[in-house]
C-alpha cells in the first residue's frame, strides 16, 4: 500500500492475512481496468458513492482530460459482468469514477469477515516479521512522573501495538536515567530535608518534588554546586554513603514507575538502566577517542560534528563526569547486539531532535549501519502554560489521576445510584486511564497538547468518555437483542438503510486505519476513526430502530452492531484502552 501525497490511499501490492474486502474490491476494479497503480478515496457524502477512483494521475500520462478518462472507464467498466455482483451502480462524475457497493454482498461478506478474524480482524503482514525495538517511556529516576511523561508512555505503547498489527515483531522496552546529574541534586537536598523521609508510603513520589526543590535552591545558590558535584562522583565512584542512599532512593523511583505502568497496563520486555550501561559505555568512549571520532576540547571530551551542520555533542564534563550520551553509545549497540534487529525506534520528544541527529551521526561514524529513527512529539502544557520539573510547575501523573477520578466517581454515582460503590470506583479508574491516554493520542504528535481536564471528561465530545459511552451502549443492544440472534444465518439484503450502509463502509475502512496509522506513526488516525465510527453509530440508533424491528430484521441489524463492537474494541486496544461492557 502506498500513499499519495494527499494522503489517501493508492492500492499497490498490499500484502494481507487476508485480503480484506474492499482491497478485494478495489483490486478487481483495477484489473478491470489494467491500472498497476490506482488512486481511491471514500466520498465524503454516501450520497457520491461508497468508493471514488481519480483519474488525475492516468490523464496526465495520456495527455487527456480527467472527465474524458472517467467516461471511458465508466463505458468499459458497464460491460463488465463480473462487476455488477458487487457494485449497484459505477457512476462517473467529472474525473471521478463512483462505486455504489451492494449492501447485500458488503454486508454478508463484511460481518463474516470481521467476526472470522474478531481480535485480529484489521491485522496484516506488512511488516513480515522483521524485528522493531521501541524504546519509550524514558523516565528519570528521582524526578515527578508528569503529564508529559503520560505523553511518551501512551505515543510509545500505540506505536509498538501498531507495528505488532502491522506484522512486526515489535519489542518494547524503557530506558530509564538513574545515573545523571538530577540524581545528584535529589540526594544533595534529601539529606538536608528531614521532613521527605518522614512519609515512607510516598518515598517514589515525593523524590521529585525533592528535585524540583533542589534545583530552585541551587538556582538561588550556586555555591553549593560543590557539592552536588562530590556527591555525583561518589555515586559513579559506586561507594560511600551517597552511593548506597542512590541505590535505595533508585528502588523507591523505579518500584513507583511500576506502579504506574500496572495502572496503564503497558508492559515491557525489558527496562534499560543507564547506570547499567555506563561502564560499557565509558569503554566505548576511549575506543572512539583512538578512532579519532572524539577530542579534548577545554578539559572536556567532545564530539565535533560541525562540518556536518550538527555542532558539538558533549561526551564527558571536564570534571570527569559523564554526560548521556555516553550510556546512550552503550544502549544502541546493546540492543542490536541482544536483539539482532532491523530498526531501533527511539520516542522521546521534540526538544531532543538535535541529540539524536548528533548520536545517530557518531554511531554511523564509527560504522554503525543500522537504521536508527526518532519519533518526535511536542510539548503537554497546561492551560495557564508550560511545565518544568525543575521549578515544579507540573502536574504530576498522580496529581492528575486522582483529580480524573474524583469527577468520574461524582459523574458515575450521579448517572449509576443504583451501582455499589466497588462497580463506581472500577468504571471511574478505567475512564480516568482512558481520559488520559485518548487526550494524549487524539492529536497528531507534532501538535502541543494543552490539557484541559473539564475538556477531557465531556461525554459529549471528542473524548474518551464519549466512545466508552458509544461501546457500553452497543454491548447494552447486543444483551438486550439476545444471543439467539447469532445461531442462525442473517438475511443481510434487509440492511438496506442508507445509515447501515454507512456503518458498513466504516467497518470495512478499518484494515487501511490500521495501515495508514503506522505508515504515518500517527495513532491519532486511529483515534479519529474510532470516533467517527462511534459518531455514525450514534446517528444510526437515534434513526433506525433496531430492538423493536421484525425478527429477521432486528438479528441482521444485531449482528451489524456486533461486528461494529469488534472493531471499536480492537481499536481502543491498539490504544491501550480497555473497553466498558457497562457504564
Amino acid at each position: 500500500m502506498l500513499l499519495s501525497k494527499k494522503g489517501n490511499l493508492r492500492l499497490s501490492g498490499l500484502s494481507f492475512y487476508n485480503m480484506y474486502i474492499l482491497e478485494e474490491l478495489k483490486s478487481k476494479i483495477s484489473v478491470a481496468l489494467d491500472l498497476s497503480e490506482a488512486i481511491f478515496y471514500y466520498p465524503p457524502n454516501s450520497a457520491l458513492g461508497d468508493l471514488s477512483l481519480a483519474c488525475f494521475e492516468v490523464a496526465k500520462k495520456t495527455g487527456k482530460k480527467p472527465a474524458e478518462i472517467s467516461a471511458e472507464w465508466a463505458e468499459k467498466l458497464e460491460k463488465n459482468v463480473e462487476l455488477k455482483k458487487y457494485f449497484l451502480e459505477i457512476k462517473m462524475s467529472g474525473p471521478y469514477l463512483n462505486f455504489f457497493i451492494s449492501h447485500e454482498y458488503l454486508a454478508k461478506k463484511l460481518i463474516r469477515e470481521v467476526c472470522r478474524f474478531s481480535g485480529r480482524y484489521g491485522f496484516n503482514d506488512s511488516g513480515r516479521q522483521r524485528k522493531v525495538m521501541v524504546e519509550y517511556s524514558n523516565g528519570n529516576t528521582h524526578k515527578e512522573y508528569h503529564v508529559g511523561h503520560l505523553r511518551n508512555i501512551a505515543y510509545g505503547d500505540a506505536v509498538n501495538k501498531l507495528l505488532s498489527a502491522n506484522g512486526y515483531i515489535s519489542i518494547p522496552v524503557s530506558y530509564i536515567n538513574d545515573f545523571g546529574i538530577h540524581v545528584a541534586k535529589t540526594i544533595w537536598n534529601w539529606q538536608r530535608k528531614a521532613s521527605y523521609a518522614e512519609r515512607p508510603e510516598k518515598k517514589g513520589y515525593l523524590l521529585g518534588k525533592c528535585y524540583a526543590e533542589a534545583s530552585r535552591e541551587l538556582a538561588a545558590n550556586p555555591e553549593h554546586k560543590e557539592e552536588v558535584g562530590k556527591i555525583m562522583s561518589e555515586i559513579e565512584g559506586r561507594c560511600g554513603k551517597n552511593y548506597e542512599l542512590w541505590r535505595k532512593s533508585r528502588q523507591w523511583s523505579i518500584d513507583y514507575f511500576n506502579s504506574i505502568y500496572k495502572e496503564l497496563n503497558v508492559r515491557f520486555q525489558e527496562i534499560f538502566y543507564e547506570s547499567e550501561l555506563i561502564l560499557a559505555g565509558l569503554d566505548l568512549v576511549q575506543k572512539f577517542t583512538e578512532k579519532n571520532i572524539l577530542e579534548r576540547s577545554e578539559g572536556a571530551l567532545i564530539a565535533n560534528l560541525e562540518k556536518y551542520d550538527l555542532g558539538v555533542l558533549p561526551i564527558i564534563r571536564s570534571d570527569g563526569t559523564a554526560l548521556y550520551p555516553v550510556a546512550d553509545l552503550a544502549l544502541a549497540s546493546e540492543k542490536f547486539k541482544r536483539y539482532k534487529l532491523d530498526e531501533s525506534i527511539y520516542v522521546v520528544d521534540v526538544r531532543q531532535s538535535l541529540h539524536f541527529k548528533q548520536l545517530f551521526k557518531v554511531l554511523e561514524l564509527v560504522g554503525y549501519n543500522q537504521p536508527f529513527r526518532h519519533l518526535t512529539y511536542d510539548f503537554v502544557t497546561l492551560p495557564d502554560g508550560m511545565m518544568a520539573s525543575r521549578t515544579g510547575k507540573v502536574i504530576t501523573y498522580q496529581e492528575l489521576r486522582d483529580k480524573l477520578i474524583e469527577k468520574l466517581i461524582s459523574e458515575t454515582t450521579r448517572r449509576r445510584p443504583e451501582w455499589s460503590t466497588v462497580k463506581i470506583k472500577h468504571v471511574a479508574e478505567n475512564l480516568a486511564v482512558s481520559t488520559m491516554k485518548f487526550e494524549m493520542l487524539k492529536v497528531g504528535a507534532e501538535k502541543i497538547i494543552t490539557f484541559n481536564i473539564e475538556e477531557a471528561l465531556r461525554f459529549d465530545g471528542y473524548t474518551a468518555c464519549y466512545l466508552q459511552y458509544g461501546y457500553a451502549r452497543l454491548r447494552s443492544i447486543i444483551r438486550k437483542g439476545g444471543f439467539r440472534c447469532f445461531s442462525f444465518a442473517a438475511d443481510f439484503g434487509l440492511l438496506s438503510e442508507r445509515k447501515e450502509r454507512e456503518l458498513l463502509v466504516k467497518i470495512a475502512q478499518y484494515p487501511e486505519i490500521i495501515s495508514v496509522a503506522m505508515t504515518k506513526y500517527n495513532p491519532s488516525e486511529l483515534a479519529k476513526y474510532l470516533f467517527e465510527l462511534v459518531q455514525l453509530f450514534n446517528d444510526y440508533y437515534h434513526d433506525v430502530n433496531i430492538l423493536k424491528a421484525a425478527k429477521k430484521t432486528r438479528c441482521a441489524r444485531i449482528k451489524l452492531i456486533k461486528a461494529v463492537s469488534i472493531v471499536l474494541k480492537n481499536g481502543f486496544s491498539i490504544l491501550g484502552i480497555e473497553a466498558l461492557e457497562r457504564m
